[in-house]
């Protein structure tokens, strides 16, 4: 009896200390992207389709992205603080998309809080190199969760994962990345007449 009350004492332990660390790891990413102003990466696409894409991706917070996608893919994606441009350069087809519906959003919110009414999180995996956050937004039930992948050392984001409205998944992954370091606002300037944007960058 009393050996069996130990073992249960030890299971309770090891899964209050589970739970323990699941709260600190989530801090830990609250605070990271809470305090992340920008990031300039190269990025490689994957669907699990079987398409792929590369490209440059700019996110300046709160709101701006720009995702250049490398030829021969003929896509532009500029987030200007108000909508998500995105421009089918081969279609000459411009389609403005509201922040609230693409689950990115949330690396893109000035601030963010796993405890809020805006975010719930559904799954978290942790290794002995990356941490994974799976998050969806109980407010807007029809856009569906986003993964958020993390190194270790040094900690910051490198990779995603969505579902788009045709359910395939979408993996982004991040390489050559850069840190709040300065970028121009032209990058997130959309010329509709052009359909061309500024690409100018800046260091601090």
């Amino acid at each position: 009896m009393m050996k069996k009350f130990l073992l249960m004492s030890l299971s309770f332990l090891f899964f209050s200390s589970a739970a323990y660390a699941d709260k600190a790891d989530l801090a830990k990413i609250e605070n990271y992207l809470n305090n992340l102003s920008t990031i300039k990466a190269g990025f490689v696409q994957m669907a699990s389709n079987g398409g792929t894409a590369e490209g440059k991706i700019y996110i300046s917070k709160p709101s701006k992205i720009r995702m250049e996608y490398t030829a021969p893919e003929p896509l532009l994606i500029v987030g200007n603080g108000d909508y998500i441009i995105y421009n089918d350069k081969e279609l000459d087809q411009i389609t403005n998309i509201d922040y609230k519906d693409i689950p990115a959003t949330m690396i893109l919110t000035k601030k963010i809080s796993f405890n809020s009414d805006d975010l719930k999180v559904v799954d978290f995996y942790k290794d002995g190199g990356q941490v994974a956050v799976t998050v969806e937004t109980p407010k807007t039930p029809s856009v569906k969760p986003i993964t958020l992948i993390f190194d270790q050392s040094p900690f910051r984001l490198k990779q995603w994962k969505v579902i788009d409205p045709q359910n395939i998944e979408i993996t982004v992954s991040l390489f050559d990345i850069e840190e709040d370091t300065a970028l121009s606002g032209d990058l997130f300037k959309f010329d509709k007449n052009s359909g061309k944007t500024k690409s100018k960058t800046q260091r601090k």
